[in-house]
């Protein structure tokens, strides 16, 4: 088994996980924002929904400049209501599994660096950048999301057990 592939059954639950708190994203409030400085939930889902797709972007290059001096910024899709986020994440997951699949161990190691505006931010294996920058950092902002689910009233799934919203209150003793 490669590196890759063990990371298989861990990226499976946790798009799992991801798609059940993309569903609840009310369109609605796809304007909303908890903070002046904070994105949209709109915003906050895209990004969760497309970062993803460094998973394949990481494993396929050996860089990325996301503001390259006198060439465009990385621009990411952009999504307007949850038809376009699932369908977009759901996209990306492939292509992430796909990757993960089919990388070998010697693909895994080499390093990976991302820049911006032709500085290094870092250079890492690819394996502890797709950890990293990549797995944990999505975790992370999904994870933000569910707060503003919260914050709008709207039940929070369960990801790793039962959410508060799940849990039926124990009867009264008489």
């Amino acid at each position: 088994m490669t590196i890759g592939q063990s990371l298989l059954p861990e990226f499976d639950q946790e798009m799992q996980n991801t798609r059940k708190v993309l569903e609840r994203c009310p369109e609605e409030k796809w304007n909303w924002k908890p903070h002046d400085k904070s994105g949209t939930l709109g915003w906050l889902a895209g990004h969760v929904a497309t970062m993803v797709d460094w998973l394949p972007t990481t494993i396929k290059t050996e860089e990325l400049d996301y503001a390259p001096v006198g060439g465009p910024s990385y621009t990411p899709p952009k999504i307007d209501n949850r038809q376009q986020l699932l369908a977009e994440f759901d996209r990306n997951v492939t292509a992430g599994r796909a990757a993960l699949a089919s990388v070998s161990d010697a693909e895994m190691m080499k390093n990976w660096r991302l820049l911006a505006g032709g500085q290094e931010i870092f250079s890492l294996p690819r394996a502890v950048c797709i950890r990293g920058m990549v797995l944990n950092h999505h975790i992370h902002h999904r994870a933000q999301l569910t707060v503003y689910l919260r914050l709008l009233n709207v039940a929070v799934p369960g990801l790793y057990g039962p959410s508060a919203d799940e849990i039926q209150p124990k009867a009264a003793a008489n």
